[in-house]
């Protein structure tokens, strides 16, 4: 019997970005750190919830939540994506391991969608 192989956020996340800079992609993700409260991203404002991935090139800007398969999206980061998505030409996903070929396919994509 073969098992499936289990891919985490993290390992989601190096791949995307590796992909992205192969492809020319400028890359934000803000990094969360080990506390005494347990990993926090430090954010301020509005920032809780904040996409995991910011990419620019030319005049595409994608942002991108990233979720291991069963990963759940909390309401914070959905009132973003949903802000995001208001935003003309602003490309929102929501991506887990199970659409990498979407993924593939949005950062090697040379045209504006």
């Amino acid at each position: 019997m073969t098992q499936a192989l289990t891919v985490t956020e993290a390992q989601l996340q190096a791949a995307v970005i590796d992909l992205a800079h192969l492809c020319g992609w400028l890359v934000a993700h803000f990094r969360p750190a080990r506390t005494q409260q347990g990993w926090r991203t430090p954010v301020s404002a509005d920032g809780a919830g904040f996409p995991d991935l910011v990419m620019v090139r030319g005049d595409r800007l994608v942002v991108a939540e990233l979720k291991a398969k069963r990963g759940r999206v909390s309401p914070d980061q959905q009132a973003w994506l949903d802000a995001f998505s208001q935003v003309p030409s602003v490309e929102v996903h929501l991506w887990r391991p199970s659409d990498w070929d979407t993924i593939e396919a949005t950062l090697t994509r040379k045209d504006t969608p």
